[in-house]
């Protein structure tokens, strides 16, 4: 079901942003895991490439999971919206709602038990879907938050983007910290 879904996915034409890419990004790793952390849109190598945190934000991002003896491939990462926005510009509330039946596709076959959502769009995506109020990045960053779903209980982990640590190095620790509590709840 997730390989079809996937396959829709890459032939999408429901918003412009399909005018531009060079690939559909969405997502890899592992739909079993239970733990599913989601970003905001593809960038210029994801488009490439066409997968997800493959530039400098995955580089980071697979640094940290190999940190807490995790990588990608024990995960399913993905972004909200499928296609590079041009120019890496944030996803209009337009483009995030067209593509966001896809994320809500994948997170109801793959009924994870904890969901992280990396930076601002994607938290505030998530938190308006479980009817929480989003406080921003910085303080939800490392903030655990518990909602019941169609799939059970879930553990909502948001963290930083890998991009505002590229930044704002000083804030690494905060982002670090926050992989280790995701290693504790698995």
């Amino acid at each position: 079901m997730l390989d079809n879904l996937h396959a829709q996915i890459t032939t999408c034409t429901n918003c412009s942003l399909h005018k531009l890419r060079t690939n559909a990004v969405p997502g890899e790793g592992n739909p079993k895991s239970g733990i599913v952390i989601i970003g905001e849109a593809p960038g210029h190598w994801e488009d490439v490439q066409g997968k997800p945190f493959v530039g400098r934000s995955g580089k980071l991002l697979d640094k940290t999971l190999n940190g807490v003896g995790l990588d990608r491939t024990k995960v399913f990462i993905t972004n909200i919206v499928k296609c590079r926005p041009p120019e890496n510009r944030r996803p209009s509330k337009d483009e995030t709602e067209t593509c966001s039946t896809y994320i809500n596709q994948q997170l109801e076959l793959m009924a994870p038990r904890v969901i992280m959502p990396l930076g601002n769009t994607a938290g505030e995506w998530l938190f308006k879907k479980y009817g929480l109020d989003w406080p921003g990045a910085t303080k939800a960053n490392g903030q655990s938050y518990e909602v019941s779903t169609l799939f059970g209980k879930l553990t909502i982990l948001p963290a930083f983007h890998p991009a505002a640590i590229l930044r704002n190095p000083n804030r690494t620790e905060d982002f670090q910290a926050v992989f280790t509590q995701l290693k504790a709840l698995i």
